[in-house]
């Protein structure tokens, strides 16, 4: 039986204590958190729900929950969505708690017909507005970086002429979010999930970067939609380190935690905290298993991951 099979059996039936890797559990119901946080070498950022059934549903004790853990760092995709009382009040627990604020999404996103890539004004116009509108929820929650998906492709166009008027459209955000020291970082997503996305690759993220030219539009590399597109992971996160700014995370296929699919996280975590990456790392993926038991689970996993 594979080690991680054991372990997660192990943990669903309440038995082989042993095989937890440092941290303490506080009794034999496997849905309480363990005594003592596991010290983290990368800074991996949890989401809203992933601890639900251990924290509640309550995001300011989810927070809290993810900082008795041990996690240094979150991410909410939905942030904009929240009001500002409670963006305000999210923001002084994370930094009562030492937990940065990981990305967000910073506006709306056309999954099926072209924005950006079209070179539509009115299009144009609402991105920027949105971005205009992310400054000021960024400062609320102490973000740095924010998510941008420049949308559907524009079928009627010729790829370089979307090419131009993406990268049009980012230099004149990267004008708003310059003064600020904040960052878009541009998430390529993979063709089997998102079929028709303008963005697709690391490669063609690398290069509208270098287009764009600033430090306020970087990459957000998602390890699990690279690994679908391009794989060669570790050579590809080398090729665009310089314009990389942010990194996810989610095993192949399934997008759960590390150790449920095919990469070899451990060796890709050693790997990005060998070249000296101080950012966060997002978990934008889903429980493997359900409940209290599964979200033990999951922290074991990372726990095991992040041991190298």
């Amino acid at each position: 039986m594979k080690r991680r099979n054991f372990i997660q059996k192990s943990l669903l039936g309440g038995v082989a204590f042993a095989a937890a890797p440092a941290a303490v559990f506080a009794s034999s119901d496997m849905g309480q958190a363990p005594v003592e946080p596991y010290t983290f070498k990368l800074k991996y950022g949890p989401h809203d729900g992933m601890f639900r059934h251990s924290a509640g549903g309550d995001i300011l004790d989810q927070l809290q929950f993810m900082a008795d853990q041990g996690f240094t760092a979150f991410e909410d995709n939905g942030m904009s969505g929240r009001t500002e009382d409670v963006q305000e009040k999210m923001g002084n627990l994370m930094a009562k708690l030492g937990i940065d604020m990981g990305v967000f999404v910073a506006h709306k996103i056309y999954w099926s017909e072209p924005n950006l890539a079209s070179g539509n004004q009115e299009r144009r116009e609402e991105f920027l507005g949105s971005i205009r509108n992310a400054v000021d929820i960024a400062k609320r929650v102490n973000a740095t970086w924010m998510t941008v998906v420049p949308g559907f492709m524009d079928l009627r166009q010729n790829k370089d002429f979307q090419t131009a008027h993406v990268v049009e459209s980012l230099k004149r955000a990267c004008a708003i979010l310059e003064p600020h020291g904040l960052v878009m970082v541009l998430e390529p997503l993979n063709f089997r999930d998102h079929p028709g996305l303008f963005l697709a690759d690391v490669p063609q993220a690398y290069a509208i970067c270098k287009a764009v030219d600033s430090p306020s539009c970087k990459i957000l590399y998602d390890i699990y939609h690279a690994q679908i597109q391009i794989g060669n992971l570790i050579p590809n996160i080398d090729a665009a380190w310089d314009e990389t700014a942010y990194f996810q995370i989610g095993d192949n296929p399934g997008r759960k935690e590390p150790t449920t699919g095919e990469i070899n996280y451990k060796n890709v975590f050693k790997h990005i905290h060998s070249k000296g990456y101080k950012g966060i790392l997002g978990m934008e993926h889903g429980n493997f298993f359900p409940g209290k038991e599964g979200e033990m689970a999951l922290i074991k996993a990372y726990q095991e991951v992040d041991g190298f």
